[in-house]
């Protein structure tokens, strides 16, 4: 066993939780993981993980091998993402929310498949958190601010968090002047479960701070699309992102509301496990599905500006 594939044991483990973990995504045994640890660890001269019945923890020597190994292999794989002209093959499991994805990363998985066919994507759409490794998931989208963690992650652009509600229904309502108009407006929620939401604003005197305004939506749904188009339909003002209703905004369909007052952009960024980057299918469709979000991030922004632009 060489030592890049014994370093590659070793972060997959880490990432998994498991030798057992680790063995399964490299298709190797947990014996051989075992001593793939062992070999590190006699070159390191210092035990880098520690092992018990129910978890695995690193040292303070594994940590510092860890960043060190997670660079070498990902430097590795974006040096060569095709491994001398191999053609890419295997399983890549993806999720992201469920109408960005449909959206915007569908379009991008499927110009990745027409170039690569030995390669199979299995996408996973949902308005829920899905957890990245317990979930099985080798790369992710996520539009949000991330907390640090031991995951990669590349940020690709952001999306703006603004309000807007149908030409029929502002005629009828009127346009609220500020968030805490809100209160004499019909509104449209996405969380069928609470009865009150907190919509996020900005201080325009301080726009570094944020605040919430809390709204008790008459009509709730827990999906984004039927959000939208309740909102269409004239049934109330809602909570959405730029990328969801771009098109509608710029066909006069909805209308975008107290735009001084909009919170900060929200970042979004592709992430995956070190392990997952080291893997040349894996690595090429990050490369692939970054690129292609940046781009198409970058037009949205131009479509949908700040306040100030």
């Amino acid at each position: 066993m060489d030592r890049l594939d014994a370093m590659a044991l070793f972060v997959a483990a880490v990432d998994e939780g498991s030798l057992a973990a680790a063995g399964r995504r490299h298709g190797r045994s947990a014996a051989s993981v075992t001593r793939a640890i062992a070999l590190l660890e006699e070159q390191a001269g210092e035990p880098l993980l520690l092992r018990s019945t129910r978890r695995l923890s690193l040292t303070a020597g594994g940590e510092r091998h860890l960043a060190i190994w997670r660079e070498v292999l990902c430097s590795l794989a974006r040096l060569t993402p095709g491994h001398g002209g191999t053609a890419l093959r295997g399983t890549i499991r993806v999720t992201a929310p469920e109408l960005f994805g449909r959206l915007h990363l569908l379009p991008l998985v499927e110009a990745f498949l027409d170039a690569h066919p030995s390669v199979s994507i299995r996408m996973t759409l949902a308005n829920r958190l899905v957890d990245l490794i317990g979930g099985g998931m080798d790369v992710a989208v996520r539009l949000a601010a991330l907390p640090d963690s031991s995951l990669s992650a590349i940020r690709v652009g952001a999306v703006r968090a603004l309000l807007c509600a149908s030409p029929d229904y502002l005629r009828r309502a009127g346009s609220p002047a500020t968030p805490e108009d809100l209160s004499n407006h019909q509104t449209i929620g996405l969380d069928p479960t609470s009865e009150v939401e907190l919509w996020p604003f900005a201080m325009p005197e301080k726009p570094e701070r944020r605040r919430t305004v809390r709204v008790r939506p008459r009509l709730r749904v827990d999906s984004a699309a039927a959000l939208i188009d309740a909102a269409v339909r004239g049934r109330g003002i809602i909570a959405a992102r730029s990328y969801q209703v771009a098109e509608l905004l710029a066909a006069g369909r909805l209308v975008r509301l107290l735009p001084r007052f909009e919170a900060r952009p929200v970042p979004v960024h592709v992430i995956f496990a070190a392990s997952v980057g080291a893997d040349a299918a894996r690595r090429a469709f990050i490369d692939h599905a970054a690129q292609g979000l940046r781009t198409t991030l970058r037009s949205l922004a131009e479509a949908v500006p700040g306040p100030s632009a």
